[in-house]
């Protein structure tokens, strides 16, 4: 590897280091991780909380708002695709003459998922902090055009839960892995 890149990769894991931006930086990865980023936020707020253990809730407030604005981004995203396919479907029908509103994209996830929303509503994305699920719940949320007040209320709710959780199992854990390793 050039010496310029990996001057650019130390710089770069300088600039986010916790003990220096902290809250900031969890923001940041707690936001990027609740988008279709396979990337995971809780090892971040765990090492701060680590590092700074009196910052506890604020940490978990910050990694919740960051990870809630995430899911708000996925469920505009799925609005987004959703509005996008209207307008194909649209464009279609006037230049094929066939119906204006072809079939949404089926399958076994998409029947399962709209049942879902159909039959719980927002409260569905008390979910939304399932890893490699919840991101897709955003999105489709998004789709069917859930409200978006109580959307956020369940998003945040689910997402602070998760983190309390998982800050507080690894925090106790900690003292177990540590001797192991």
């Amino acid at each position: 590897m050039e010496a310029w890149v990996k001057s650019a990769i130390h710089a770069l894991l300088a600039a986010l280091a916790l003990p220096k931006v902290g809250l900031p930086a969890i923001f940041l990865i707690s936001l990027a991780s609740a988008t279709l980023l396979p990337l995971g936020s809780e090892p971040a707020v765990f090492a701060y909380v680590r590092i700074a253990p009196h910052m506890f809730w604020p940490a978990i407030l910050v990694a919740t708002a960051g990870n809630t604005v995430g899911g708000i981004i996925t469920y505009a995203m799925g609005a987004g695709a959703e509005s996008a396919y209207q307008a194909w479907s649209k464009k279609r029908q006037s230049s094929t003459g066939e119906p204006a509103h072809a079939p949404p994209p089926g399958g076994r996830w998409h029947d399962l998922t709209t049942r879902w929303f159909q039959r719980f509503g927002p409260p569905v994305l008390l979910l939304s902090w399932l890893p490699g699920v919840g991101d897709p719940l955003c999105a489709v949320a998004g789709w069917l055009r859930l409200p978006l007040g109580p959307s956020i209320v369940y998003m945040a709710i689910g997402k602070c839960l998760r983190y309390i959780a998982m800050t507080e199992m690894l925090m106790h854990a900690w003292p177990w892995v540590r001797h192991w390793m």
